[in-house]
Formats: C-alpha cells, structure tokens, sequence
C-alpha cells in the first residue's frame, strides 16, 4: 500500500509540473485542486497499466525499426489520453496540439525518473 501511495504521489507531482510549465504553451488545467492531481494521477496510471503495454506490443515492429524512439509517440497519446478521460471526470486538462502532449509527456517522464531515483528504496 505505501509503494502504490508513493507512486501515485510521484505521478501527481510529475502531472503537476508537466501542466504548470506547459500552461502557456497548449496545456490548460481544467482545476487547480491538489487533490485533483492525485485523482489525474490515479486515471494516469490506470491508463499506463492497461493500454501501454497493448499499444507496445502492438507496435513492436516499429519500435524496433525507430529503436524504442517510438515509445516517444505511445506516452504523448497516453498523456492526451490521460488529460482527456480527466476532463471529463472534471479534473483534467486539455492539450492545444501534438507538441504540447509531446513535451508534457517527455517532462512526466522526466519528473518521475527523477522521483523514482530519489526514492528507489521506498519505491520498491
């Protein structure tokens, strides 16, 4: 239970910062909550667990032929995805664009790495 609490809390804060520095460039909150970040975090991870690895396997050929580059494109759809399914629970955010998604994504992805080494001990 505490390792599923921490991840949750690693994803909310790397959505958090992923739509508070996007802001002005296509990404915008639909609420400024806290609570509605773990709530996005939650439907972000749900997502990640169940359509990722589909959507991977389903592309294998071409993550081969790009050298998992295309994996790039599969977290730019989840994280629209993710912000989609959000607003209309009322707690997500809209993306203007390919390019907003596509740097929201890689700053989630950064974020939580970074979260994730800082706290490999909990995490495991």
């Amino acid at each position: 239970m505490r390792r599923f609490l921490l991840r949750l809390i690693i994803n909310a804060v790397a959505l958090y910062a992923a739509i508070a520095l996007m802001r002005n460039y296509g990404i915008t909150p639909t609420s400024q909550n806290w609570y509605d970040y773990l709530w996005l975090a939650l439907i972000f991870g749900v997502i990640n667990a169940v359509i990722k690895p589909l959507l991977i396997v389903a592309s294998c050929p071409l993550l081969v032929l790009t050298l998992g580059l295309g994996t790039l494109l599969i977290n730019t759809l989840l994280f629209f995805l993710a912000g989609w399914i959000g607003t209309q629970f009322g707690v997500g955010f809209t993306v203007d664009g390919f390019l907003p998604a596509f740097f929201g994504a890689l700053i989630v992805s950064i974020v939580s790495w970074v979260l994730s080494a800082i706290f490999r001990d909990e995490v495991k």
